[in-house]
């Protein structure tokens, strides 16, 4: 036990000037002295003996000291319950809103998956790719054919174990049990291994093995996640065998995932889990053989790294028998070119134990500004709350000075002071959890881009986050506590013991405060800054000409392969009834299926063009599948030649309209109509292309302006729109457009019966407007442009405030001076110009370090924005002035104030 000698006499001095300052105060309000040391004495009487008993043993500990202390520190709160509120209430809402970014970014960054030994888990390359390649990438590789995993899983000394995941997610229609409803359902395909690699065991039942992928099609099972069985099938316990119907297929259910789990990608949370050997009968067509093709590479490999074995270890061994198996792909013969691929490629290991995620890359930079952002407004709000403690400081003066003077010790005064801090800091970190629930939720509804389904992300208030909120609240005490409780404690006892309202504080104070304004001030004109940015590259985007018209168009998608559809004139058949149907309903001037459209997909290969050497530096193109309607539909004007007809049918020669960047890369200096290019034909696409899959010729008949494709800061590339009459390829699932000449909501309900009148069995999906599938492109800097924004007002309003105060508590403290001047014979604009000339400094002190710190801040921030510069002088010059105009109109009122000063009640007034 810590035990410490202290004088009774110490305690009973620091009782007696408590009992002095009650009276002082009770005789101010007009008791006599006698009558209000009486009063103080009967309302400080029984806590004095208490304590004058306790202390009687001359012995104290520090816990004991401690609880003392806050005892006193609660009721100083109590004496002071405006500014008390205000600080808690700014220290909860700066916690909150930093906690709750930082809750996000733990989730979708940081938080381990919820497997067994994760840190053992290795991801083959950077997991940021997603789809098919069908190429020898000169690389790192990103995905894998299955062949290769087979391959690798039985010769490989590294790893205990091997699994692979499609990676892509399907998202499928189907019904559940003897249910006739069709309903979605998110579909992830795995090896048998998955569930034995990530060390998963199923909550019921029993999870796949590694013979369930051997045998294409032979393993009819799946695995339910918790989430789904808890909502769909209601945590019934005998739901272990429920039969899903995917197609034509009929799936068993074997197990039931363990809660919490949501498999290997972060944000991303199917249905069922299904074998990779079920791989056609899910998707037909699209990776319908590509379980025995070895160049077919879309599927993501994680490994469990065998005890013992080091990350560089698994290295060296993953990338020697990388390039053995490759070699023995190319065959006895390699060409060069395929010698220098194998010798440029590589398989890069990556950490696994945070999982992958397509959506990180996304949200995690907004988070991060987000994050910056609010940890600047707490920072101001720091500032603010020490600017108060100094004035409440101020205030206490000949208290502090009163219990020095009897014996207290300066150490003694400050770690009273910063217990007072660390009440209002405690209490501040404990509203802003409370508030973070809230604020995560209401976070996670904003950075969705899509109404109503916010992103599937578990944020919690793990350890992490809790760790988190308490480090940050210690430091927001140290930021605002320190320094106010070592400028009190510097006093001069003579001078502070005397000192009357009209004197002036200590100039070390006023320094103090003056150096907060001016920190404030810089920060709050740095997030103006950013915010001006961040709102001038919105503007820029949303003014971004995307070569359609995005008004009065509705947006579909139709999956054909959950209908029984496979690639046939049946299926062609189905799109030109649907397009007809649609097209000839009221107001509609243009309906037509499309393969990608966008920010909803793309397509890429490269073409060959007859007579012209391939280049290394050839772009790819952007492929499309179309309707004869399409351009119609979309509003793109064509240029030269003529739209895609219903005569480009399979009979005709296949054709395509290629973009006005195409015909410049590819065919330079002359007209493109009737040139030819080539492309891989769909009807093997899963072959090698130049060794294994036919070229196709294309004729092009018609040149349509550039448009964007993928997203509004896309780059122009080279884009190619086919008929799908003509290409009947592996594709099930297509979007639709439909251009409206009314409401477009108002003309859902026709469209959907006509597209059920063609086949009563198509799946169609949510109905969206094109308007709102660009408008939600721009989601992510939408939200930032507004939230920097709100913020970076909202840290201008606290700069203000926080100037408003120390000038009217430096008025109050020079109210003697300003009698004194304005009875010397000054007029009322010297006194007001004399206190706005001080602000003014200030405030220029300010701008001028912002200035500074906003030029070093924007580099950060330069990759986020588009279509201007990070040191925009426009918006320089109007966040300097903003910020400028509205300290100066803060500065104005108490500066009016001091300028209706009674000199004769001024010079009265000690």
């Amino acid at each position: 036990m810590f035990r410490k000698r202290r004088k009774t006499s110490d305690f009973d001095a620091e009782i007696e000037a408590h009992l002095q300052l009650e009276a002082d105060r009770l005789q101010a309000e007009g008791m006599s002295e006698a009558d209000a040391r009486m009063a103080a004495r009967r309302a400080f009487g029984n806590r004095t003996l208490a304590r004058e008993r306790f202390y009687e043993s001359r012995h104290w500990r520090w816990w004991d000291v401690l609880a003392q202390d806050i005892r006193f520190g609660l009721r100083m709160m109590a004496r002071n319950p405006v500014s008390s509120i205000v600080a808690i209430l700014i220290l909860a809402v700066g916690i909150g809103a930093n906690t709750a970014i930082f809750s996000m970014l733990d989730a979708l960054l940081f938080r381990e998956l919820p497997v067994r030994q994760p840190q053992q888990l290795s991801l083959f390359g950077q997991g940021q790719e997603a789809g098919t390649e069908t190429d020898l990438p000169n690389r790192s590789w990103q995905l894998f054919s299955y062949p290769f995993y087979r391959e690798f899983q039985q010769r490989n000394t590294a790893f205990s174990s091997i699994a692979a995941i499609d990676s892509i997610q399907l998202l499928l229609h189907g019904r559940v049990g003897s249910d006739s409803k069709v309903e979605k359902l998110g579909v992830e395909l795995v090896s048998g291994t998955y569930f034995q690699t990530l060390g998963v065991k199923p909550l019921l039942g029993a999870a796949f093995n590694k013979t369930d992928d051997r045998v294409p099609g032979g393993a009819p099972i799946a695995v339910a996640s918790y989430a789904w069985w808890h909502r769909r099938l209601r945590n019934d316990s005998a739901a272990i065998g429920t039969k899903v119907t995917i197609g034509s297929t009929v799936y068993s259910i074997i197990g039931i995932a363990p809660r919490g789990f949501f498999g290997m990608t972060v944000g991303r949370s199917p249905n069922l889990w299904i074998p990779l050997a079920m791989e056609k009968q899910i998707s037909p067509g699209w990776n319908g053989s590509g379980l025995r093709k070895k160049w077919v590479q879309s599927l993501y490999i994680v490994g469990r790294r065998r005890p013992g074995v080091s990350v560089r270890e698994a290295s060296a061994n993953t990338n020697l028998l990388f390039k053995q198996i490759l070699r023995e792909y190319v065959g006895p013969h390699p060409s060069p070119r395929q010698l220098q691929e194998i010798r440029h490629a590589r398989i890069d290991l990556r950490s696994a134990a945070t999982g992958l995620s397509p959506i990180r890359h996304q949200y995690s930079r907004l988070l991060k500004i987000l994050m910056a952002v609010v940890a600047l407004v707490l920072l101001i709000a720091c500032a603010n709350i020490a600017n108060l403690l100094l004035a409440r400081a101020a205030a206490r003066r000949r208290e502090l000075a009163t219990r020095m003077s009897v014996g207290a010790g300066r150490w003694r005064l400050i770690r009273q002071l910063l217990i007072e801090s660390a009440l209002l800091g405690l209490a501040g970190a404990g509203l802003g959890i409370a508030l973070t629930w809230e604020a995560s939720r209401l976070l996670l509804r904003m950075v969705s881009d899509t109404p109503g389904q916010p992103l599937p992300l578990r944020v919690t208030l793990d350890g992490h986050v809790l760790g988190f909120t308490l480090a940050i609240t210690m430091l927001t005490v140290l930021l605002f506590g320190m320094a106010p409780a070592f400028y009190a404690t510097r006093l001069d006892l003579f001078s502070s013991l005397k000192e009357g309202r009209g004197m002036t504080a200590g100039r070390g104070r006023n320094r103090l405060a003056r150096g907060l304004i001016v920190g404030q001030i810089a920060l709050s004109l740095a997030l103006l800054v950013a915010s001006g940015l961040f709102l001038h590259s919105l503007v820029n985007l949303l003014n971004v000409h995307t070569g359609f018209n995005k008004q009065n168009v509705l947006l579909t998608s139709i999956d054909s392969g959950g209908a029984g559809y496979k690639p046939s004139a049946r299926l062609e058949n189905m799109m030109e009834q649907v397009e007809k149907r649609v097209g000839s309903l009221p107001g509609i001037q243009g309906g037509s299926f499309v393969l990608s459209v966008f920010d909803r997909g793309s397509w890429m290969s490269g073409i060959s063009v007859p007579g012209r050497a391939k280049s290394q530096t050839d772009p790819e193109v952007d492929e499309n599948i179309v309707g004869p309607e399409y351009f119609e539909a979309m509003k793109m004007p064509i240029v030269l030649g003529r739209s895609l007809a219903p005569s480009d049918n399979a009979a005709a020669p296949p054709v395509a309209v290629i973009n006005q960047t195409m015909a410049r890369a590819y065919f330079p200096g002359v007209s493109p109509l009737g040139r030819t290019f080539s492309v891989h034909s769909l009807k093997d696409w899963a072959s090698l292309g130049e060794d294994g899959r036919p070229w196709q010729n294309i004729r092009v008949v018609g040149v349509v302006k550039d448009a964007k494709y993928t997203s509004l800061k896309e780059k122009q590339m080279p884009a190619a729109f086919y008929p799908h009459a003509q290409h009947n390829g592996p594709f099930f699932l297509y979007h639709f457009v439909a251009r409206v000449s009314g409401n477009p909501r108002a003309a859902i309900p026709e469209i959907r019966k006509a597209i059920h009148a063609a086949d009563p069995h198509l799946m169609v999906g949510d109905f969206a407007t094109l308007a709102e599938v660009v408008d939600s492109s721009v989601h992510n800097q939408q939200l930032i442009a507004q939230l920097s924004t709100v913020f970076g007002i909202a840290a201008a309003f606290l700069a203000c405030i926080g100037l408003y105060g120390v000038l009217s508590h430096n008025i109050a403290r020079r109210t003697n001076e300003f009698g004194i001047r304005m009875a010397l014979g000054a007029e009322r604009r010297d006194v007001l110009w004399m206190v706005l000339g001080g602000a003014l400094r200030l405030i220029l002190v300010g701008v001028g370090i912002g200035l500074v710190l906003a030029l070093a801040c924007s580099r950060m921030i330069a990759s986020s924005l588009f279509g201007l510069s990070a040191y925009d002088p426009a918006i320089l010059l109007l966040a300097s002035l903003a910020m400028t105009g509205t300290a100066l109109l803060a500065a104005y009122l108490p500066a009016r104030r001091a300028t209706r000063i009674d000199p004769m009640a001024a010079l009265k007034y000690e």
